[in-house]
């Protein structure tokens, strides 16, 4: 299946899919049919810090047009804090949606995780996902959920990860680990990674990316169909 990625947002997490979901392929011998649009990051985040959902859905909507024109058959938003407006986009879309949300809850079913701690952008946390996990219990690293929201803005905007920052993302989520009964941490923001890739936290981590690649691959090399799919 030809598969179309919504990116730009920010464009380390969309570097990010792109290499993961080839090499997944690649070690697969499965071919990859994948057309790349490129969303404005700026334009995003105000648009998710003002809420403004359908704004941003027709920005998506537009793009997905694009990816449908180009043969397209399914489309993904490479981003978890950039689908705050998913149901409005699906709304709109011409293609099927293939959902960061769905991919998560199923995994943390399948792999037997009770309680996932959060990390993303501030209103990825305090509103768990949006509200998405219906099979897992979430937490959210309390009293310093405004402090890691900034943090995970300052390192997507700049497509690197300072130290304190890092520092910051090890620190909330051991607390949740430790203090909230978290199974495992969720990098919740797609472009965490550059914060935790090539490091030990010393806690168990679900890379939101991972998770949604393994779904884009199985539908890339025919192995699922979208509509047996969490979409």
């Amino acid at each position: 299946m030809h598969i179309g990625l919504i990116g730009g947002i920010g464009p380390a997490a969309t570097a990010a899919y792109y290499l993961k979901l080839v090499g997944r392929c690649r070690d697969a011998g499965v071919p990859l049919d994948l057309t790349i649009v490129n969303a404005d990051i700026q334009t995003l985040a105000h648009n998710a810090q003002a809420d403004c959902r359908d704004d941003q859905a027709a920005i998506y909507a537009e793009l997905i047009d694009r990816l449908a024109a180009a043969g397209a058959k399914a489309a993904a938003i490479t981003s978890i804090g950039g689908s705050f407006c998913e149901d409005e986009t699906r709304a709109l879309s011409a293609l099927p949606l293939v959902s960061a949300f769905g991919a998560l809850d199923d995994h943390f079913v399948t792999q037997g995780i009770g309680t996932i701690g959060i990390l993303g952008t501030e209103t990825v946390m305090r509103s768990h996902l949006y509200g998405r996990m219906t099979g897992t219990k979430t937490v959210i690293p309390e009293g310093q959920i405004a402090e890691v929201g900034q943090a995970y803005i300052d390192t997507a905007l700049a497509g690197r990860s300072t130290d304190s920052a890092r520092g910051l993302f090890f620190t909330a989520g051991r607390r949740m680990i430790e203090k909230m009964g978290a199974d495992a941490v969720v990098l919740a923001g797609t472009d965490l990674g550059l914060a935790f890739d090539g490091q030990s936290p010393g806690f168990p981590v679900v890379d939101a990316i991972d998770v949604h690649v393994e779904h884009l691959f199985l539908l890339a090399s025919d192995a699922l169909k979208t509509q047996d799919l969490s979409l």
